[in-house]
């Protein structure tokens, strides 16, 4: 027999209602019998996936450099040379939106084992690309197809992977719940950036710059370890226990009503993760090539991949500490304080940058690029994620969360274009002190448009934010007349009279319950 949503007591033949718990179901996620490991790894094989996703996307820019310099003309005057590093993020776009699409329609679990699949299959193909009779341009060709390819796997990783993560984290002890979704979803991705500088680093000094050939396709295919590291856990994995209780696979979602109800929170979500994005990985790609360019003459191309990891480190205390501040303060403030204060460090850095722009500065430009870079961690690194996964119901959270992390991605997309393209009109042209002073300009300004949108628009987001966004939508849903009969997989599919709405202690209207002993 099931509890009712709401214990309610006769009175004078009317209900009373007493204090209601924050669930709709017999027990709640962090009360199901399970051990501590059974409650943890799921999270862990669900999130840490996206290690792949900061390895992968970080490297290009190092392989980039490489191929510079193996084909100084063939490379630096095809479209190769920018369609290799943001080919990947159209890729991912789609991978999001379609297995945002399965993960809610289909299922987690077989979403995320796909998308694992794919990034083995290319990261590996990726590194063996080769063109017909040894061309370059067939190289270019081959190499850009695969990572295109490359970034539909990378994209299933977000919606499969970061929610599934989510989902599982309400097993976990209420006050950490929002620490450890950051610790395997976003402090991976940084942790992934940090290593796909590093391994160029060790793998040239071991190949020398004789065999940068051999260099750029081993750290490629690198990238193959992370996902099938992950294989087993994931094979072994079960679909979340909210997922079994929400889900709408067994019936046709109420698009209308989903939209009215998110449309607006969806949208804000997906600019503010938009401007994160265009400013992160842009400058995460070129952050190479501003460092030769600032230590001057001809140093030793392991050196530059040396400083490249160096700036890296900087997102590593940045989300750790962003992490522990979310469940402390909560996401938006978070967010919020982290972000205006990258705009404020990024205004200080464009200030500064005709001091920090010489080879004697170098150290310094690092040390306040790298703290830019950690608050930009702390902010919208660490919390927008967690912010698009926890703010819906989870009949649609794959799709919502799909075409927030789409738009960040589109971000990215365009800003790893405008870049170039804002250094190239600056005054002097590229290479002048304008040219890397206006890409500090615009993210700033950027930030600073965030930390408004976060503070005004974000709603408050708790440690119980998923089961009561699930109770929210549930009362939407049965006031415009929707029988969330359907709501659940089959065995988790409850009778009208067993569900009641919760009112007082959420913020909710009061409705008339009925209840079942």
């Amino acid at each position: 027999m099931r509890n009712p949503i709401s214990k309610l007591i006769h009175d004078d033949d009317s209900l009373v209602r007493e204090e209601p718990p924050t669930y709709v179901h017999a027990v709640p996620l962090d009360r199901v019998e399970k051990g501590r490991w059974e409650r943890s790894w799921p999270t862990i094989a669900c999130g840490a996936g996206l290690f792949s996703d900061g390895y992968l996307n970080g490297v290009i820019g190092p392989v980039n450099t490489m191929l510079l310099l193996i084909y100084p003309v063939a490379y630096k005057e095809s479209p190769a040379r920018s369609n290799v590093t943001s080919i990947a993020f159209a890729g991912t776009v789609l991978g999001q939106l379609f297995f945002g699409w399965t993960s809610d329609h289909y299922s987690r679990k077989w979403s995320l084992l796909a998308s694992t699949l794919i990034l083995i299959l290319f990261a590996a193909l990726g590194s063996a690309s080769y063109g017909y009779h040894d061309s370059a341009y067939g190289l270019f060709a081959a190499l850009t197809a695969y990572r295109f390819l490359l970034g539909l796997g990378i994209g299933g990783e977000y919606p499969a992977g970061s929610v599934a993560c989510a989902e599982s984290t309400g097993e976990l002890k209420a006050g950490h719940r929002n620490r450890w979704f950051i610790m395997f979803t976003n402090v991976q991705i940084d942790f992934g950036f940090v290593v796909s500088t590093l391994v160029p680093m060790i793998v040239v000094l071991i190949t020398s710059e004789n065999h940068l050939r051999a260099a750029w396709r081993i750290c490629l295919g690198l990238g193959v370890i992370p996902p099938l590291s992950l294989l087993w856990l994931r094979i072994k994995l079960e679909e979340p226990e909210e997922f079994n209780r929400e889900t709408m696979k067994n019936t046709k979602t109420p698009w209308w009503l989903v939209i009215k109800f998110y449309w607006f929170r969806l949208m804000v979500i997906s600019l503010i993760w938009f401007i994160y994005d265009f400013s992160s990985y842009s400058f995460s790609i070129f952050s190479t090539q501003w460092l030769l360019i600032i230590q001057g003459g001809s140093p030793p191309l392991w050196q530059t991949f040396g400083w490249g990891t160096v700036i890296n480190l900087f997102y590593i205390p940045g989300a750790i500490l962003g992490a522990f501040m979310s469940d402390w303060i909560g996401p938006r403030t978070t967010l919020t304080i982290g972000v205006f204060a990258q705009g404020v460090v990024g205004f200080i850095m464009a200030g500064c940058y005709p001091y920090l722009d010489t080879n004697s500065h170098v150290a310094g430009f690092v040390v306040v690029y790298g703290v830019f870079l950690a608050l930009g961690e702390i902010g919208p690194g660490d919390n927008i994620g967690l912010v698009a996964s926890k703010t819906s119901a989870t009949a649609i959270r794959g799709q919502y969360y799909g075409i927030a992390a789409a738009f960040g991605k589109i971000g990215a997309f365009v800003g790893s274009y405008l870049f170039p393209i804002i250094q190239k009109n600056a005054p002097g042209g590229t290479d002048s002190v304008r040219g890397g002073q206006d890409p500090f300009f615009v993210a700033s300004a950027l930030c600073i448009f965030s930390a408004g949108l976060a503070f005004f628009l974000l709603p408050h987001i708790g440690q119980d934010t998923i089961q009561e966004e699930d109770i929210k939508f549930r009362a939407y849903l049965e006031r415009n007349g929707w029988d969330t009969r359907q709501l659940g997989s089959k065995e988790y599919q409850m009778g009208g009279s067993e569900t009641a709405i919760v009112g007082d202690s959420m913020g909710l209207d009061r409705e008339k319950e009925t209840t079942v002993v």
